[in-house]
């Protein structure tokens, strides 16, 4: 067993107060996707100073740190194995109200998702591992990728070839995870987050006198026809233990109550952890719109957005996670959470390479941090970092072996 293996908790340990400093700086500079110019500079200037090979601007604000193995397996002629770390490097547009003495300085952004925890593993990490990469057996690709809420930022990094040169065999990366207590980790294989689709919908009337509405076409009685009959979807047309759910979040309409309305807009998301149903609901949606509106004497317009896909983990990379999360934290800390209808663009990686995105719990009941992803008091139990560079760590070398 080499040194790095033998001393990686004292190593990660050693590290524990550089890890949080790093992730309380960057809580301070929350910046929103494929705008992250500061939290890009701050990234590359750590992974030059580390020793790291660095390049800059990838999709827009993302940076790349290779950390490159001198050793070659010469008796089988193999390439150099190359694993990939990704960590999300945005924030989001919400406006911190948390008492805590590095809240952020950039008015109405807010790292409300953990990623600035995520950055500091990932550079805690490549920090240690950079100090050992003469005993590394294969290459380590440090990706921080912008604009992972809303923009799916992971497209634009794979389109302009972050899995390439070198070419990366497999993918490992962490969500902080306060339905989970700080000192716990959730690794589950398969699904474990859903696919996220988004929607626009536009119903065109005719306006009229509220005293006569048969001489206009009442856009938000239509409206809620089809709000209703598209939960139909889910409670009569997909098999119900089939975790799906289609959500109208924004409904306008109407501008005085003694008029009928001409225009009703629509908007909202539908989630699925089976990727065979999207096309699905968006087929079933759009027949029942356009049955609706024909019916009534209306016109419409329907945008569907396939986002991201669903992030299924591979069993293979799952038990290797499993087996450094055992490690680190023992077997009787490791949890198999509950699937998420929440999405993440992590899923794009895992469609292309096989790899596992884990839960890294972080809530602290005692400490009054518990409050959920997207919050704007939301913060993090800082004990989880350690255990997240830890496993990072164990996963990296166990798949390079």
């Amino acid at each position: 067993m080499s040194g790095i293996l033998m001393n990686i908790k004292d190593e990660v340990l050693k590290e524990k107060q550089t890890t949080i400093n790093l992730r309380r700086e960057l809580h301070k500079i929350p910046e929103p996707g494929f705008e992250e110019f500061k939290t890009s500079g701050f990234i590359s200037e750590k992974l030059t100073g580390y020793g790291l090979d660095v390049k800059t601007g990838a999709a827009k604000t993302g940076v790349i740190g290779n950390l490159i193995s001198k050793q070659f397996n010469n008796k089988s002629g193999n390439k150099r194995k190359t694993i990939m770390l990704r960590a999300d490097i945005d924030a989001l547009p919400i406006q911190e109200k948390s008492n805590i003495d590095y809240i952020s300085t950039h008015k109405g952004y807010m790292h409300a998702c953990g990623h600035d925890g995520h950055i500091a593993i990932a550079l805690t990490a490549a920090k240690i591992l950079s100090s050992h990469k003469n005993e590394l057996k294969g290459n380590v690709k440090f990706v921080f990728q912008p604009a992972e809420e809303y923009q799916g930022g992971a497209k634009p990094m794979i389109e302009e070839g972050v899995l390439h040169n070198p070419e990366v065999n497999s993918a490992i990366g962490l969500h902080i995870w306060n339905s989970i207590p700080s000192g716990k980790v959730g690794i589950r294989k398969g699904p474990l987050m859903a696919s996220v689709d988004n929607f626009k919908i536009k119903i065109i009337g005719k306006s009229s006198h509220g005293a006569m509405p048969h001489e206009g076409v009442d856009s938000i009685v239509i409206a809620s026809y089809i709000i209703n009959s598209i939960q139909t979807i889910i409670t009569r047309e997909i098999n119900p233990v089939t975790p799906c759910v289609i959500t109208i979040g924004k409904i306008s309409g109407g501008s005085a109550s003694n008029i009928i309305a001409e225009e009703v807009y629509l908007e909202g998301t539908a989630r699925t952890l089976n990727q065979d149903l999207n096309s699905i609901i968006f087929q079933k949606m759009e027949k029942i719109i356009k049955g609706i509106t024909e019916c009534m004497n209306a016109k419409y317009e329907f945008d569907y957005d396939f986002l991201y896909p669903v992030t299924v983990n591979n069993d293979e990379m799952t038990q290797v996670v499993y087996e450094a999360a055992c490690e680190a934290v023992g077997a009787e800390n490791i949890i198999e959470p509950e699937q998420s209808m929440g999405g993440d663009d992590m899923a794009y990686y895992l469609q292309k390479i096989p790899g596992c995105y884990f839960f890294l719990g972080s809530s602290n009941k005692e400490k009054g941090i518990d409050f959920p992803l997207h919050s704007n008091n939301f913060n993090f139990d800082e004990g989880c970092l350690p255990i997240g560079v830890e496993i990072i760590i164990r996963t990296i070398l166990k798949s390079l072996k």
